[in-house]
């Protein structure tokens, strides 16, 4: 992108990407991004359900209160992903106490979300999944080679998690996935699932569904024949694009706007 902004073609905007996205919303008060991220929240989990991504009672979506960092808002255990509403999300402390909501929390979720959203300073967001594909290549102990645009958002910023311990309750486990996690976009747990973080809501759950959908590319591809990846340099050219923070904020947008049309009740205060 050329450093002066007065050179770029009409064709494209100043943005990192190039794209006409917009800036993120302003708040007057806490209360009201609050209200903003539950309701992002709820989508998030509704989208998940949509897409198949539930199994059993795994699986959860967290997001850090605005207003007090010791906080984060998670779906409560028990609920399907396909019936959360606004009104049954949970607000859980660093001691895993439940301070807001009539739902028990996840054992899981609190030991991983937790210890993420406290060791991992920018992880405003995170989803984590047991999804098909991602358990699959994790099975093989693969991450995600750069095979397309989509798959490079992630070169160099994901790791393999090959330290199985049993189901993750415990805060010890929960520790050490945030400390090999540290500043990444993506944790694929051998054994287990995957997890995405991102600066906002919108980012950590855009990865996960980006990452489920590379990694079913991926095995495709390997089951078809001998796929070639990019190279270093043009890797890390999709990278820019397709990895830009403010690109994956800006697609969740569009699946948000897709499920509250289809599925309104999800905003139920």
């Amino acid at each position: 992108m050329p450093e002066d902004i007065a050179t770029l073609p009409a064709h494209l905007a100043d943005t990192a990407t190039g794209l006409p996205i917009p800036g993120a919303p302003r708040f007057a008060s806490a209360d009201e991004e609050r209200r903003h991220r539950k309701q992002r929240l709820a989508a998030a989990i509704r989208l998940f359900g949509k897409h198949g991504f539930g199994e059993g009672v795994s699986g959860h979506i967290s997001v850090r209160d605005p207003e007090d960092p010791g906080l984060f808002w998670v779906n409560p255990f028990g609920i399907s992903f396909r019936h959360v509403r606004v009104a049954d999300l949970i607000c859980v402390d660093a001691e895993g106490v439940v301070r807001s909501g009539r739902h028990p929390v996840n054992p899981s979720a609190f030991a991983i979300h937790a210890q993420i959203h406290r060791h991992c300073p920018g992880a405003e967001g995170i989803a984590h999944g047991h999804t098909t594909y991602s358990r699959a290549l994790g099975a093989l102990g693969r991450l995600l080679e750069p095979l397309d645009q989509e798959s490079a958002a992630f070169h160099g910023n994901q790791v393999l998690y090959d330290d199985y311990d049993g189901p993750a309750i415990s805060l010890d486990q929960g520790r050490d996935i945030a400390a090999r996690l540290g500043d990444r976009t993506a944790l694929l747990l051998r054994h287990h699932g995957l997890i995405t973080v991102g600066g906002s809501l919108e980012e950590a759950v855009h990865w996960f569904f980006t990452f489920e959908s590379c990694a079913r590319v991926q095995l495709l591809a390997a089951a078809a024949g001998t796929p070639r990846p990019m190279s270093d340099h043009q890797a890390e050219l999709a990278r820019q694009g397709f990895g830009d923070e403010q690109l994956a904020w800006f697609s969740f947008r569009l699946m948000w706007d897709e499920i509250v049309r289809e599925q309104p009740d999800l905003l139920d205060e």
